[in-house]
């Protein structure tokens, strides 16, 4: 059985770079050579890891990739996970996917503290898997589950959303092709790789491509710029909240230090923006600044991209475009009615590229699909030039914030440990920066007062830090309807109030 289609690609490019990262540069050839022994050192005495779950806590770096592709080439199923959750967050990745082997890099070993070390679950070193290996390689077929994501939802917990080989080649043909990637690009990436835009959108379509992805150990306003100023990059992709902080690096910048600034920006070809609605004024301040129009695209993790402004052609502001090459999309109202132009409704979407399940959730899978269509939950104005604006989502239990999809209800669960805490309800606080903020309202026991810092570092070790509450309504009662429920947009308002 052949390989697949990506790592075949990777032959055509050998001599080629693949990624910088701080350590240096790597070639096509290095990574096909190093993922192979990842591969090798996986399989053990096996012959096919018969899509075994392989979790794995890894800066972003050349060591990353080659571990994803020794992965998928040793027939498992990659389960990144998030450097920046704490270790119960990775535990529950750990156990719900059912990983068997857990590789962590060395310097994030504190990462996997406390973490149970089942028994049926092993626990390896990064440079034991990359070590020399020989033997062969069986081949793997594209239909087979690939990875899996997880992500936010309206449960309180983080679902698994798996990916096909064959529909994240979908999603990478449909990236490829609507944003002209070339062999002669470079692409800077700053996201973190345990999400769809870092992971999809940057890594991989680079690596079809044959061109070179340079990583940055995370995100600083500076050293991106700095970077810029190499002028060797073609694309650069991001969330609202990076543009936002690079425009404030500009503005408090000398005069000298501008012009230097801007004689870096004329060699990009693209810059995308994505994960969150993307502020006209940032659009319009990023314009003045570089002479680009950001291209606002839309999509989400279980169908990959789905919409986007065109490469070539007017990019409007406050939309998502029309839909991408190979993917369907529609909306409808509440009785599965398909709308039309000038009408809004959900956005759903069909096609190849769309993910296969979530992880052993088949009651749940199952209720997101209408007639072969999947329901985003997103609400979008089709308009008559055949662009989408979206208006909004259907549930008021995803915050997005910073380019991240955080589920309310996990924040939640977490604080009602508290022990001063009473009763709790997290709502999304709108902010032009970061697209919502994280905002905690809570019911204290017997009057007692709880403070921000003070919430923050006690939830610090179970919750990510992009999770954490920045927004603090101490109430004497949650609002609630006549039927018990508590109702969160009056919260949103009494925190709109209350700013």
């Amino acid at each position: 059985m052949p390989e697949i289609e990506l790592i075949k690609r990777a032959g055509d490019f050998v001599q080629r770079t693949a990624v910088e990262d701080w350590t240096g540069n790597f070639t096509y050839a290095d990574l096909l050579r190093v993922s192979r022994f990842a591969a090798l050192n996986l399989l053990g005495d096996e012959e096919d890891l018969g899509e075994k779950r392989v979790a794995f806590v890894v800066p972003p770096g050349f060591e990353y990739v080659a571990l994803k592709l020794g992965v998928w080439r040793a027939g498992g199923v990659s389960v990144p996970l998030g450097i920046a959750h704490s270790p119960r967050e990775i535990e529950y990745v750990i156990k719900d996917s059912g990983a068997e082997t857990v590789v962590f890099h060395p310097d994030l070993a504190h990462k996997l503290e406390g973490v149970l070390h089942d028994a049926g679950v092993r626990f390896r070193k990064l440079p034991d898997v990359f070590r020399p290996a020989h033997g062969e390689l069986s081949g793997i077929s594209e239909e087979r589950r690939a990875m899996i994501i997880y992500t936010s939802g309206t449960t309180s917990k983080p679902k698994g959303v798996v990916s096909t080989h064959l529909g994240i080649k979908a999603q990478i043909n449909s990236m490829t092709e609507a944003w002209e990637w070339t062999p002669e690009d470079s692409i800077l990436n700053v996201l973190p790789l345990h999400h769809l835009h870092g992971i999809l959108n940057i890594v991989l379509c680079c690596l079809w491509s044959g061109a070179r992805c340079v990583m940055m150990d995370g995100f600083n306003a500076r050293e991106v710029w700095k970077r810029f100023e190499e002028k060797d990059l073609t694309l650069f992709m991001g969330v609202p909240t990076i543009y936002s902080k690079l425009i404030d690096a500009w503005d408090d910048s000398s005069a000298g230090e501008r012009r230097r600034m801007r004689d870096c920006l004329p060699g990009f070809r693209l810059m995308v923006s994505g994960s969150a609605a993307l502020p006209v004024s940032v659009l319009e301040k990023w314009k003045e600044i570089s002479g680009q129009v950001l291209l606002e695209r839309y999509g989400m993790t279980e169908i990959g991209m789905a919409l986007s402004n065109p490469y070539r052609g007017e990019r409007l502001p406050g939309r998502v475009g029309v839909a991408m090459p190979g993917v369907e999309v529609g909306i409808f109202d509440e009785n599965d009615r398909r709308l039309g132009v000038e009408e809004q409704g959900e956005i759903r979407v069909r096609g190849r590229s769309v993910f296969l399940e979530y992880w052993r959730k088949p009651q749940e899978t199952e209720s997101v699909f209408r007639y072969g269509w999947f329901k985003t939950g997103d609400i979008a104005f089709l308009e008559r030039g055949g662009s989408y604006r979206i208006l909004g989502r259907e549930s008021v239990d995803i915050i997005k914030s910073g380019g991240y999809k955080i589920s309310a209800l996990e924040i939640e669960e977490v604080l009602i440990e508290h022990p001063l805490i009473e009763e709790c309800a997290v709502v999304g606080v709108p902010d032009p920066s970061w697209g919502e903020r994280v905002g905690a309202a809570l019911v204290s026991r017997e009057g007692l007062s709880i403070d921000l810092e003070e919430l923050r570092n006690w939830a610090s070790d179970k919750l990510a830090r992009y999770k954490l509450p920045t927004r603090l309504l101490l109430l004497s009662s949650l609002p609630r309807n006549s039927m018990g429920k508590v109702t969160k947009n009056r919260i949103k308002q009494s925190f709109k109030n209350s700013l």
